[in-house]
């Protein structure tokens, strides 16, 4: 009878985030080119200054990928509660930033620039860091597939697969969030 260990191939699995990784980069690059273009049309671009939230995010988010490298090495070192402890670390950190972006648009909106009402650029602003957010909330869950693993005590290759699929689209949307903001 086959084991979980000689049937398990994460290779399928891997090329289905590598392949959401790649459609996610093409989309977020056409949404900078089209951000680009549009503000460079208007001559001056926006105007908008943005909110210091957005710095203090982009230092969470950081953050948090240190947190999801510690929790691979500890699953390395096979220290399971310790692997726990900065998986927890990481999901706390995304919710952070979370509410930093909620915090930094609330900025936006008090100095008048809106989501609807203003120029086109301002509005991608909100658009293109709001589905950021929403591949934040898929980290997240892929984070928690991780932490539930860890807890359930799965085979070591599984849990360090959820750790290695975790790890690939968190920072990937770590590396995303730099560009989207620079």
């Amino acid at each position: 009878m086959e084991t979980f260990q000689d049937s398990f191939d994460p290779r399928p699995r891997k090329f289905i985030v590598w392949l959401f990784i790649v459609t996610s980069t093409i989309m977020f690059g056409g949404f900078t080119s089209y951000y680009l273009v549009f503000a460079a049309s208007k001559g001056k671009g926006h105007g908008l200054i943005l909110p210091d939230a957005f710095i203090y995010s982009t230092m969470v988010i950081i953050a948090s990928s240190i947190t999801l490298v510690l929790a691979s090495k500890a699953l390395k070192n096979l220290d399971f509660k310790l692997q726990r402890k900065l998986l927890w670390g990481t999901t706390i950190l995304a919710v952070v930033f979370g509410f930093m972006q909620f915090g930094a648009w609330g900025s936006m909106v008090r100095t008048g620039a809106t989501l609807v009402g203003n120029n086109a650029a301002i509005s991608f602003i909100y658009v293109v860091s709001g589905i950021h957010l929403l591949h934040i909330l898929a980290g997240v869950g892929l984070i928690g597939n991780a932490l539930i693993g860890s807890y359930r005590k799965i085979p070591l290759q599984k849990n360090t697969y959820r750790m290695e699929i975790a790890s690939i689209f968190w920072h990937f949307i770590d590396i995303l969030w730099i560009y989207l903001y620079v």
